[in-house]
This record gives C-alpha cells, sequence and structure tokens, in this order.
C-alpha cells in the first residue's frame, strides 16, 4: 500500500494525523478541527497561515495602482552549493539551509537582478505573506516621504500631532523616540498571552479576535494608545522594542494627510515603485492600519522594495523616498549603537554590533546595511556597498512559551534556537557573489 493511499485510509477512518504540532497539516475534511482566531499567527500554524492572512482577519488592499510594473531582470547563478556554519560548528550549504529554516520564499538581488528565486512550503509567486514586524520598516520608509514634504518633524513632542495623548506616558516623547524605539512608554504582559494589556493591544488591532471574545479589550488602536499610560524609562535613554511605538507613526500620518493608511502607502510607496501586485494591510475596526506588523505582499514586491533602497529611493526616473532619509537611516547617531548595546536588549545576540533607527534595524556602523525584521523569518536585508539584498519570507517556531488549544502538553514551539544564523548565510551569498 502507498503511502499517500495509507495517509487517506487513516484520515478515512477518523484516525488524526495531528498529534503533534510537527504533523499538523490544514485538514480538508468536513468538521475538522478549525484554526483558533487568537493562535493562528503561532507555529505550526503559520505553515498556512502567514501566506493566507487575509482568510483569518481583516485586511485592507494597498493598490499597486495604475502604472507600469517595475520589470526585475534575471542572472540566476546556482548558490545552493555555498558553504556556510551553522550554530553548532557543523558545515552547511544554502541549500541544507534554505530546507531547514522553515522558508517559504527567497529571493537574492544583486547590481539590480535577481540571481536566485525559490518557493517552498507551497507558497507561489502570487502569494502575499506577511512581513510581520518588517512592516514596520515599510511604515518608516512612507513616514520619511512625509517629513520630506515637510508635513511631519522627527524633533517635534508627539503631541504636537495628537494632542489627546498629553494624559497618556507619550507625554515629552518626541517623534523620533518612536522611529528609534527610545520612547519610555510600557504596558503589562506580553503579546503573546491572553488577557495582558499587551495581547488586548493586538485585539484591538485586529490581529487576534474574535473581539467578542475578548470584552476586556479596546475597541480600536487609537483606544488602546490612549489606555498607555505606564512610563518605566525616561524618553531618549533606552532601547526597548515596543509595538505601539509604531502604530502612533501610523496615527500620525493619518492625522496629517487625512487619507487612510492603504491608500497612503499605495499613492506614496506602492504604486510608485511599480509593485507587481496589489498588498494588504491588516486593519482595525476604525479601519486603521496596523502600521506595526500587518503588511503582506509578494515576494518579489518585496524585493522591489529592498531594490529602492539600493537605489538611495529612485526608481522608475523619479524620487519616492528622499536619499537623505534612507542615508541618514543608515548612519545613526552613535548613542544609538550604545543603548542597543545594552546587556537588557535581546536581540543584541542576533546583531552584536548593531542598532535601530528610523524603523530599521542596523547590521553596523562601518558597513551600514539595514534590515527590515519580522517574528517568525520574515528578512528584507539591504546592504548598499554591495548592491546587494536578500528578501526571506519564513514561518519558523520561535521559543516564546505560547500555549495552542489543540496540543495544552506542548508549551514551547521549538525546545532550542534555530539553526542556521540568517545574517551569516546572506553575507556567505554577499561575499561569494561579490568574488
Amino acid at each position: 500500500m502507498s503511502q499517500e493511499f495509507d495517509d487517506r485510509s487513516r484520515r478515512g477512518a477518523g484516525k488524526s494525523l495531528q498529534s503533534e504540532p510537527q504533523s499538523w497539516q490544514l485538514d480538508p475534511r468536513l468538521g475538522a478541527p478549525m484554526i483558533p482566531a487568537d493562535e493562528w499567527s503561532y507555529w505550526p500554524y503559520s505553515r498556512w497561515t502567514f501566506s493566507h492572512v487575509s482568510e483569518y482577519t481583516r485586511t485592507a488592499k494597498v493598490w499597486r495602482g495604475p502604472g507600469p510594473v517595475l520589470p526585475l531582470p534575471y542572472r540566476l547563478r546556482d548558490i545552493g552549493h555555498i558553504e556556510i556554519a551553522s550554530r553548532d560548528g557543523r558545515h552547511a550549504t544554502i541549500r541544507e539551509y534554505l530546507e531547514s529554516d522553515y522558508t517559504d520564499g527567497f529571493l537574492v538581488l544583486h547590481r539590480g537582478e535577481i540571481v536566485f528565486e525559490t518557493y517552498m512550503n507551497g507558497m507561489e509567486p502570487h502569494s502575499k505573506h506577511i512581513a510581520r514586524s518588517g512592516s514596520k520598516s515599510i511604515t518608516g520608509t512612507v513616514f520619511g516621504i512625509l517629513v520630506h514634504q515637510g508635513l511631519i518633524d522627527p524633533e517635534s513632542l508627539v503631541t504636537r500631532y495628537l494632542p489627546e495623548l498629553e494624559a497618556t506616558a507619550y507625554r515629552g516623547a518626541i517623534v523620533q523616540h518612536l522611529l528609534d524605539m527610545t520612547a519610555g512608554a510600557t504596558m503589562k504582559g506580553s503579546w503573546y498571552v491572553p488577557h495582558t494589556d499587551y495581547f488586548n493591544y493586538g485585539v484591538a488591532s485586529g490581529y487576534f479576535g474574535p473581539a467578542e471574545a475578548h470584552p476586556d479589550a479596546p475597541a480600536d488602536v487609537w483606544q488602546a494608545i490612549l489606555r498607555i499610560t505606564e512610563q518605566e524609562a525616561p524618553h531618549g535613554t533606552r532601547f526597548a522594542y515596543f509595538d505601539p511605538h509604531i502604530d502612533l507613526l501610523g496615527l500620525i500620518m493619518q492625522r496629517v494627510t487625512g487619507k487612510f493608511l492603504p491608500e497612503l502607502y499605495s499613492s506614496e510607496l506602492w504604486g510608485p515603485m511599480g509593485a507587481e501586485e496589489d498588498a494588504c494591510q491588516i486593519v482595525d475596526k476604525s479601519r486603521f492600519a496596523m502600521s506595526s506588523g500587518g503588511f503582506q505582499a509578494t515576494l518579489r514586491d518585496f524585493a522591489r522594495f529592498a531594490l529602492l533602497h539600493l537605489r538611495r529611493g529612485r526608481l522608475n526616473g523619479r524620487q519616492i523616498v528622499p536619499s537623505q532619509w534612507i542615508e541618514t537611516t543608515r548612519r545613526p547617531n552613535p548613542l544609538l549603537f550604545e543603548l542597543f548595546g545594552h546587556p537588557s536588549v535581546s536581540e543584541r545576540s542576533e546583531l552584536p554590533n548593531g542598532a535601530y533607527h528610523n524603523t530599521f534595524w542596523i547590521e553596523d556602523r562601518e558597513r551600514g546595511a539595514f534590515i527590515a525584521w519580522g517574528y517568525g523569518g520574515q528578512i528584507i536585508y539591504i546592504d548598499p556597498e554591495a548592491d546587494f539584498a536578500v528578501v526571506k519570507l519564513s514561518h519558523q517556531p520561535s521559543q516564546l512559551p505560547v500555549k495552542r488549544a489543540q496540543w495544552p502538553d506542548h508549551v514551547y514551539n521549538v525546545s532550542k534556537p534555530l539553526q542556521f544564523d540568517s545574517f551569516a548565510a546572506f553575507r556567505a551569498i554577499r561575499d561569494e557573489l561579490e568574488s
């Protein structure tokens, strides 16, 4: 009997193929268990949901506009053989890295051309994949455009644009503090623990739900922001990663332009850069778009976003993003490296010489490669010095103590760190292409 027939026989007999998280797959049988609304973004569900977000929560379209698609020429290279070292010191190839690192899509740009592109885990060229916190860098890019237009001053107080926040923990913070994750505001709980303030913030944003199951959650992001009254440090004195800072940038953009963010991102970024497909954003009940983690697009359009930054903001014959904004982002104030270097910053293990500035992660102060980086292995790595970029879309597990209803005894998604350092893999590819 073939394995395929055996699997179908057991399904027909009602025997579960999903007794362990590792064996989970979307089940087409009538009456099969559904993905819980509060758990859709956790592994193993993320194998499917990260490229089907609109099927699980409310989203709005970011139109690609009426203009031509920016061509991405091909000059394909075989990079699968390139050797890298795993975290435990073993040697492996890029091919083995991609196969073991929960990859959905992987694309390498070099000198303006696609040199490698692959789709895995059922993802296809037209699939829209969530960037998670990589969305922050897309928000920051549009924000930089509005700064150049004179609509926003990063050195102004947040309350200049949103005076309603005078009674919150953001009183006294300037806009640049939000861009650099150095505002001192905080809230109780962790984003993945139900019924905490931070989790309820995710419910308000439309990320978790349904809202009816969380009556203590705010109605929308604006109401959630107004509840942030706890300040754990003076503004500008420490780095602490906090999603509401970036959603505040989105609220400021919506206030000064009078536009909903999906339309703003379309007119200022997605259309002008020549996207091939529409994108999507998670939106709350007021249609405010989750600026900190809800953007979804195709692999190639994320590559166009990277190319826009490699070309210092100029594509399709026009300056879309101010070149000065991009250069300033790559070369942050030395103080930001000092704040990032504090022992309390967990991200130092991945970027030991790094910083965070204008919603991007900076790899180091010498080379100035910068990164859009999100939960689950979403990475847009941009190195202008080598005219090189990588986009990796993934469904990686995490070590967060996430509980899932279907497997109550499996508290952690994985028991140890992932095998490979993605940034080291990207550097190995870059060095091979440059040699």
